[in-house]
């Protein structure tokens, strides 16, 4: 799964509803086109239009919305969605999204993070999604890819936006590695990390997810993927 992640430079909070109490709704916008993310990577318009027309079908499940990306993803508090999305939507600039956040305590604290002046305390959105469809680069100083075909996993309000120096790789370089001591090696070489850092990473991770199987090294890949931005982009 990759991710990327924009400010939220147009995002909007709903009024208070007709009886005058807190609307927890916002919108604003998950990917922007023809924009060089911290990947090297370029979304084209229409990349989202056969996910979302699947998504009207029933063919799709929405993505979730989850608070950074669910954190370490090693409670049930961290991968327990904080909302909802309830408008997804291509225009001429990007994936606008709609969201509604939950009446819980941290759909509360998220929403008054949102709303706080001089600026929200959280700005930014960023998209968990796997690329079908891309064109990679023909010459050296094009884009790394464009994308042309997306699937949507999830959509998260987030602190930090994308570090590529906190970068390791894609979840699919991570995957084919065959060990958890290559995946220290991968981590050290490719993501800065000193070897007790790779070390504690790694064993935070296995504490709850064993991998034993190809699926289980795929999800440990994806786990690493997902938290190395929350790491070390401070």
């Amino acid at each position: 799964m990759h991710h990327m992640t924009i400010p939220f430079r147009e995002l909007k909070l709903a009024p208070p509803d007709a009886s005058g109490g807190v609307s927890m709704s916002f919108e604003g916008y998950g990917a922007v086109f023809n924009n060089v993310d911290a990947y090297g990577d370029i979304i084209e318009p229409g990349a989202f239009a056969q996910f979302l027309s699947d998504v009207t079908a029933g063919k799709q499940e929405w993505p979730s919305m989850l608070l950074q990306h669910g954190g370490w993803g090693m409670t049930a508090e961290d991968m327990t969605p904080i909302g909802v999305w309830t408008e997804l939507a291509e225009d001429g600039k990007g994936l606008k999204v709609a969201g509604k956040l939950a009446d819980t305590p941290r759909g509360r604290e998220v929403h008054s993070l949102l709303k706080m002046t001089p600026r929200p305390a959280l700005d930014g959105l960023s998209i968990g999604y796997i690329p079908k469809e891309w064109e990679p680069r023909s010459k050296p100083e094009d884009s790394r890819r464009r994308i042309k075909r997306i699937d949507l996993i999830e959509i998260s309000p987030v602190t930090f936006p994308a570090n590529g120096k906190a970068r390791v790789g894609s979840v699919k370089s991570l995957a084919e590695l065959g060990t958890l001591s290559e995946i220290e090696d991968h981590l050290r070489e490719a993501g800065g990390f000193s070897r007790s850092e790779a070390k504690g990473l790694i064993a935070r991770i296995k504490a709850t997810l064993q991998p034993r199987e190809a699926d289980d090294m795929a999800r440990l890949a994806a786990q690493v993927q997902r938290n190395i931005s929350i790491i070390k982009g401070a």
